[in-house]
Protein backbone atom coordinates (compact mmCIF):
# COMPACT_ATOMS: atom_id res chain seq x y z
CA UNK A 1 0.00 0.00 0.00
CA UNK A 2 1.38 3.80 -0.96
CA UNK A 3 0.69 6.62 1.39
CA UNK A 4 -0.68 9.33 -0.35
CA UNK A 5 1.75 12.37 -1.72
CA UNK A 6 1.57 15.36 0.90
CA UNK A 7 0.78 18.68 -0.60
CA UNK A 8 3.20 21.24 -0.35
CA UNK A 9 2.36 23.90 2.55
CA UNK A 10 1.99 26.23 0.17
CA UNK A 11 0.02 26.19 -3.38
CA UNK A 12 1.73 29.11 -5.03
CA UNK A 13 -1.10 29.24 -7.90
CA UNK A 14 -4.14 28.81 -5.64
CA UNK A 15 -6.07 31.68 -3.85
CA UNK A 16 -6.13 31.19 0.09
CA UNK A 17 -9.36 30.51 1.14
CA UNK A 18 -11.64 31.58 4.12
CA UNK A 19 -14.11 30.02 5.50
CA UNK A 20 -17.12 32.22 7.16
CA UNK A 21 -15.71 32.52 10.34
CA UNK A 22 -12.79 33.80 9.69
CA UNK A 23 -14.24 35.99 7.40
CA UNK A 24 -16.63 37.25 10.25
CA UNK A 25 -13.68 37.49 12.40
CA UNK A 26 -11.77 39.61 9.64
CA UNK A 27 -14.71 41.86 9.05
CA UNK A 28 -15.73 42.30 12.79
CA UNK A 29 -19.39 41.17 11.62
CA UNK A 30 -21.51 38.16 13.23
CA UNK A 31 -21.44 35.04 10.87
CA UNK A 32 -25.78 35.51 10.73
CA UNK A 33 -24.58 39.55 8.99
CA UNK A 34 -22.74 37.16 6.20
CA UNK A 35 -25.44 34.83 5.02
CA UNK A 36 -28.18 37.79 5.11
CA UNK A 37 -26.13 39.43 2.82
CA UNK A 38 -25.63 36.21 0.51
CA UNK A 39 -29.20 35.66 0.76
CA UNK A 40 -29.65 39.46 -0.31
CA UNK A 41 -26.77 38.89 -2.91
CA UNK A 42 -24.72 41.92 -1.37
CA UNK A 43 -22.06 39.93 0.09
CA UNK A 44 -18.36 39.02 -1.59
CA UNK A 45 -18.71 35.83 -3.86
CA UNK A 46 -18.43 32.35 -2.07
CA UNK A 47 -17.32 28.44 -3.50
CA UNK A 48 -20.01 26.13 -2.24
CA UNK A 49 -18.01 23.05 -1.45
CA UNK A 50 -20.64 20.85 -0.05
CA UNK A 51 -22.50 22.36 2.78
CA UNK A 52 -18.94 24.57 3.61
CA UNK A 53 -18.44 28.10 2.22
CA UNK A 54 -15.15 29.18 1.10
CA UNK A 55 -14.38 32.88 -0.17
CA UNK A 56 -11.27 34.00 -1.39
CA UNK A 57 -9.20 36.35 -0.40
CA UNK A 58 -8.93 38.28 -3.85
CA UNK A 59 -13.04 38.06 -4.26
CA UNK A 60 -13.37 39.68 -0.28
CA UNK A 61 -10.19 42.65 -0.63
CA UNK A 62 -12.10 43.31 -4.66
CA UNK A 63 -15.96 43.15 -2.36
CA UNK A 64 -14.06 45.20 0.15
CA UNK A 65 -13.22 47.94 -1.47
CA UNK A 66 -16.69 48.31 -3.67
CA UNK A 67 -17.71 49.18 -0.28
CA UNK A 68 -15.86 52.19 0.17
CA UNK A 69 -17.38 55.25 0.47
CA UNK A 70 -17.05 58.08 -2.43
CA UNK A 71 -13.68 60.73 -1.87
CA UNK A 72 -15.40 63.77 0.04
CA UNK A 73 -16.00 66.35 -2.27
CA UNK A 74 -13.53 69.05 -1.98
CA UNK A 75 -14.84 72.30 -0.98
CA UNK A 76 -13.26 75.57 -2.58
CA UNK A 77 -12.87 78.75 -0.44
CA UNK A 78 -15.90 81.58 -0.24
CA UNK A 79 -15.64 84.12 -2.82
CA UNK A 80 -12.78 87.20 -1.09
CA UNK A 81 -16.31 89.92 -1.37
CA UNK A 82 -17.83 87.12 1.76
CA UNK A 83 -15.28 86.58 3.61
CA UNK A 84 -14.56 90.11 5.06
Amino acid sequence: MTSPTPLPSSLPDLPPLLDIRELSAYLGVPVSTIYDWRSRGVGPRAYRFGKHLKFAVTDVTEWIEAQREPAPAVRSAPPQHLQE
